[in-house]
């Protein structure tokens, strides 16, 4: 089993080869230095940027490469699967859509062009807030219209990469939620030139965490917002996120997925020389069974997201696929963490086998960019057709 050979009838295999080949330059040294001083990948992320990766799913007319979906999932899941981390600059990928699908002409050729030549990154997306949580129709954070520009007021948390981008995408409430019909109206998407708004109005404060996401709290007081910056129609913007999120889903599964065939291929390999007892320990099956279930898990995955990608680009529903995807995804790369780890034995928790980090990195997605509980629920009820449970 080559973990790395690019599926025959795969439309994205030389896309696969070229990420790998990128990614084999930055080697496990790199992301440990990385990650013991909590420091952002620039030469990583410039490399994706100069190789045009980062500008996938622009249209050819900005610059961009013009892929569908599935390409940014294919060099996803193949910056992971390559050992090292997408997470630096996945974002790039999931809320490129709300620009391109609601975006005014004027913001496309504004903003498009300088993304695509890496003058400029939207790597941040301002959605999430402190008493909120996944609860997105109860934020807090408001933005007033005065005259041409918006006064936005409040506070988001786990913002990631805030500290590393240019431009950030952020979600707040213009009408307030007992002025609107319904509580997912009177919200709206702006996009924040960070470099402006730094120190006038913006505050950022980094997060630290048990692993290296370059995430933030951000503090808005009396920033200030260009009109022309308001994405689509003020008061419609929740749609326009929940537009992006089943993107941003099947992203992070193609991440997900690729963290797991790491961990299996790591597993696998250690399994099949390390000896003990006069043979490799691969031949115990209770080495072997772990490994061998999370490579199914895995593959069972892998099988979802694609169908969830394919109708993605098709323009159909794909609620039930991204979701699903994405809980399973997740489950399958930590289930061959697990095996990966308890393979190794007291290796895994040696910094410089990156077992220990890989492992840090792909937990995270058990619980961003949505709750396995939230994700079951949907399930429950807009596919089961069950009653609503919260």
């Amino acid at each position: 089993m080559d973990q790395h050979a690019p599926a025959q009838a795969d439309p994205h295999a030389e896309i696969r080869v070229e990420v790998r080949k990128l990614c084999a330059k930055f080697p496990g040294e790199y992301w440990r230095e990385l990650d013991a001083r909590r420091g952002y990948p620039t030469e990583f992320v410039n490399a994706l940027t100069e190789a045009g990766w980062l500008a996938a799913l622009i249209p050819e007319e900005y610059g961009g490469a013009g892929l569908p979906l599935s390409g940014a999932a294919a060099i996803l899941e193949e910056i992971q699967a390559s050992g090292c981390n997408g997470a630096a600059c996945h974002a790039q990928m999931y809320i490129m859509g709300t620009i391109l699908r609601h975006g005014s002409a004027a913001q496309k050729a504004r903003y498009l062009p300088k993304i695509a030549a890496g003058e400029l990154r939207l790597q941040a997306f301002g959605v999430t807030e402190p008493t909120s949580g996944t609860d997105t129709t109860s934020l807090r954070t408001t933005a007033r219209r005065e005259g041409e520009k918006y006064i936005v007021n409040g506070q988001k948390i786990w913002t990631s990469r805030a500290e590393h981008s240019d431009l950030m995408l952020l979600l707040a409430r213009t009408t307030p939620r007992d002025q609107v019909a319904k509580k997912t109206e009177g919200l709206s998407t702006f996009i924040v030139d960070m470099r402006e708004a730094l120190g006038k109005g913006l505050t950022i404060r980094p997060i630290r965490t048990m692993m290296n996401h370059n995430s933030c709290e951000v503090f808005f007081d009396n920033m200030e917002v260009p009109a022309e910056n308001l994405v689509g129609v003020e008061g419609k913007g929740f749609r326009y996120i929940l537009d992006g999120m089943n993107a941003e889903r099947l992203l992070i599964a193609a991440e997900c997925i690729g963290d797991a065939k790491w961990f299996i291929e790591k597993a696998r390999n250690y399994a099949k020389e390390r000896v003990l007892f006069g043979r490799p320990i691969g031949a115990n099956q209770g080495v072997q069974f772990p490994i061998a279930r999370a490579y199914a898990q895995m593959r069972a995955a892998e099988a979802i997201v694609k169908e969830g990608l394919a109708k993605f680009e098709r323009g159909e529903p794909c609620g039930e696929e991204a979701n699903m995807g994405k809980m399973l995804a997740a489950e399958a790369s930590w289930a061959a963490g697990e095996a990966c780890v308890n393979t190794h034995g007291g290796f895994g928790f040696a910094e410089e086998y990156d077992i220990e980090r890989k492992f840090r990195e792909t937990r995270l997605y058990q619980v961003a960019p949505i709750s396995t509980n939230l994700i079951l629920s949907y399930i429950g009820e807009h596919v089961l057709g069950m009653p609503r449970s919260y």
